[in-house]
């Protein structure tokens, strides 16, 4: 344990939440809206930048109720707080579509929190033939929300296996 702790101090980790410590570094645990309303909670990144979460998307063209959805990513852990991301969404609770984000974090002119992103979402086809069809390309930009709520998760919660 010991080893650990001093593994965190030297790369700037606070210890006991596994995240950057102080303003400027790139901290991504918290909740983000982007512009269509969807909304998402990171959890504190690991040691080696990697991070789960939680999506609950405002959009789907699925025919099914929406569901909240899973997320896992991985970040730079920069000093500069403009790291950039990538992380992976799967929609499996109410759609057969999957869909990947990468992105970096800014400030904007007011210095708020801004995640500007691009992805790619991969719809199930049924055949080669249809693939051509298969795959949506957009961008989306969310900024930071302050805001706690009682029976969601909070940020802190674990990197699960």
């Amino acid at each position: 344990m010991k080893e650990a702790e001093g593994a965190n101090a030297k790369s700037g980790l606070d210890r006991g939440r596994n995240q950057p410590m102080g303003r400027g570094k790139c901290n991504l645990a918290g909740w983000w809206q982007n512009e269509l309303g969807s909304e998402m909670l990171l959890f504190n990144a690991n040691s080696k930048g990697n991070f789960s979460g939680e999506y609950y998307t405002a959009v789907s063209s699925a025919q099914k109720p929406i569901k909240t959805s899973p997320l896992r990513g991985s970040q730079h852990l920069d000093e500069d707080g403009k790291c950039t991301f990538g992380f992976t969404v799967n929609w499996s609770k109410f759609s057969d579509s999957t869909t990947v984000f990468v992105g970096q974090r800014f400030e904007d002119h007011r210095g708020q929190e801004v995640l500007k992103t691009g992805w790619l979402l991969r719809h199930k086809v049924n055949s080669l033939h249809d693939d051509w069809q298969a795959t949506r390309v957009g961008t989306n930009i969310f900024t930071r929300l302050n805001r706690k709520e009682e029976g969601k998760a909070s940020p802190t919660a674990p990197l699960s296996a």
